[in-house]
């Protein structure tokens, strides 16, 4: 029988058996109180009184009702609790957390997976996600106690919740999140800079928890001439028949939309709107490699933030060749936002950036976030001289270069794929294809083992990144060069030094 066996953010499984999951554990209203149950211990062991949570929840089915049913759990345990009000996006929950002071932060959410998965985030009292120690605590505390809850059932716990913000009489309260959240984004932002462009915007919520967010937070400005719309709002259960990723694939409705319409930019949100996708006006996709190096030229040289850059692995060298100095530095971390996550707090960080699409910003929280995203590429745009973000990417194309990148998936159903990179390790190759490997940096899994290489080689960018997954029988190379070609020669490479 499988157990519950947490990843890098969290806990992430189907609420529903299926034909090829008989033995997977399901997230259901046992599950989410078993986890609760773990999650209470964890911090009552920390030797915390008086703990104060906040949970949210975005709008896959049951997410609201895993909500109640966590926060019953522990406010059987003794702990404080301020529930969402409404579906929100998991940086919402996180902001929240860190604004008021509080221990920890829950959001029930399975981000991008299919709407038939259901998941379990943990943020910590800074507002982003659990260090991978705080991560395995909880896992080892599962099953350890008896489950403490409150008395009456989780049926009628929605109608016992109070619903008045100003009493402090319900272990449960429900909070506006959405508020603050909000504030603080009208003081980051220059909305005023943004309705003086007079762009219009299109926004992709994918049926995910931003909803109309966007939209709302770039309106209140009669007569300024700016345009947005969002389409696949409100939340849906089931996306609206997609996948809630933001990547080209899933996107087609947006590129239709654009590509026939009179728009300067689109920009889409995934299920929990904690990532962000970019298209051009014309429907064109903008990777999330370029997508980084705009945002890092914007942070740096537009706003003049101060601070090191932060970006996993795979992410294009060209941003440490353009932006490293002596006063900034740009570090390669772990595949994985928790790693970025763990640089902004050690360190002084302007921007961190994942491939995935995960990007956070210093003054904000140490946290992915697509709305902010979102709205910082829109005020990139306003500051420019263009209205259309093609003319923009072309125009900084001519100034970067182009980015030749690539990525495949191998599967590997050999018995030692755990063991192949920590070999390889040990006996590093002096070269790769026709290049010299000038050094090379491990990275480490959630059990300390290695699962990633990169080598760094001759060439201005050039380099292989080789990672083991962790949760299913395959390796991922990476590759970045100077041309197509030189990147798919990288990429046979690598597949050789695995065997």
């Amino acid at each position: 029988m499988s157990k519950i066996s947490f990843g890098t953010d969290g806990w992430r499984a189907l609420m529903y058996p299926t034909e090829h999951s008989r033995d997977e554990v399901l997230i259901n209203e046992e599950t989410i109180r078993i986890v609760a149950q773990a999650f209470a211990d964890y911090l009552h062991n920390s030797k915390r009184r008086e703990i104060k949570i906040a949970i949210g929840f975005d709008g896959r089915k049951n997410s609201e009702f895993f909500g109640l049913v966590f926060a019953q759990v522990l406010s059987g345990n003794n702990i404080s609790v301020f529930l969402s009000d409404k579906i929100c996006p998991t940086p919402l929950l996180s902001y929240f957390t860190k604004l008021n002071q509080l221990d920890a932060g829950v959001m029930i959410t399975a981000s991008h997976n299919p709407p038939e998965y259901n998941g379990i985030k943990f943020k910590s009292s800074y507002g982003g996600p659990f260090l991978t120690e705080e991560t395995l605590k909880v896992e080892e505390l599962l099953h350890k106690s008896e489950i403490r809850e409150l008395l009456f059932p989780p049926e009628s716990f929605r109608d016992k919740v109070n619903g008045n913000k100003e009493s402090n009489n319900s272990p449960v309260q429900r909070s506006d999140f959405r508020t603050p959240y909000f504030e603080h984004l009208k003081e980051y932002i220059d909305f005023k800079k943004i309705h003086e462009s007079k762009l219009s915007v299109l926004v992709d919520s994918m049926g995910g928890a931003g909803e109309c967010m966007i939209e709302e937070l770039l309106g209140g400005y009669p007569d300024s001439g700016l345009e947005v719309k969002t389409i696949f709002s409100p939340a849906d259960e089931s996306f609206y028949g997609r996948l809630a990723e933001p990547i080209k694939k899933n996107l087609i409705p947006l590129t239709d939309l654009l590509a026939n319409g009179n728009y300067s930019i689109g920009v889409a949100t995934d299920g929990d709107a904690d990532r962000l996708g970019v298209m051009l006006d014309n429907g064109d996709w903008l990777s999330a490699q370029e997508t980084i190096l705009l945002l890092t030229d914007y942070i740096v040289n537009g706003k003049g933030i101060k601070g090191h850059i932060v970006k996993t692995s795979s992410v294009t060298d060209k941003i440490t060749g353009l932006f490293a100095s002596d006063r900034r530095k740009v570090f390669d971390v772990q595949v994985g936002f928790k790693y970025i996550c763990e640089k902004m707090i050690e360190e002084d960080v302007a921007f961190g950036g994942e491939e995935s699409g995960g990007f956070g910003f210093k003054n904000h929280i140490p946290e992915r976030d697509g709305v902010l995203s979102a709205l910082i590429f829109i005020e990139m745009l306003a500051y420019s001289p263009f209205t259309k973000l093609s003319d923009y990417v072309n125009h900084k194309r001519k100034e970067f270069g182009l980015i030749y990148y690539n990525r495949i998936d191998h599967h590997y159903y050999g018995t030692d794929r755990e063991s192949k990179l920590p070999e390889l390790q040990k006996n590093l190759p002096g070269t790769i294809g026709n290049y010299k490997v000038k050094s090379s940096q491990s990275f480490f899994g959630s059990h300390n083992n290695i699962n990633g290489i990169k080598f760094y080689l001759e060439g201005n960018p050039r380099w292989l990144l080789l990672r083991s997954s962790e949760t299913e029988p395959m390796f991922r190379f990476y590759a970045e060069g100077e041309n197509d070609p030189e990147v798919q020669e990288l990429l046979e490479a690598g597949k050789k030094l695995i065997g």
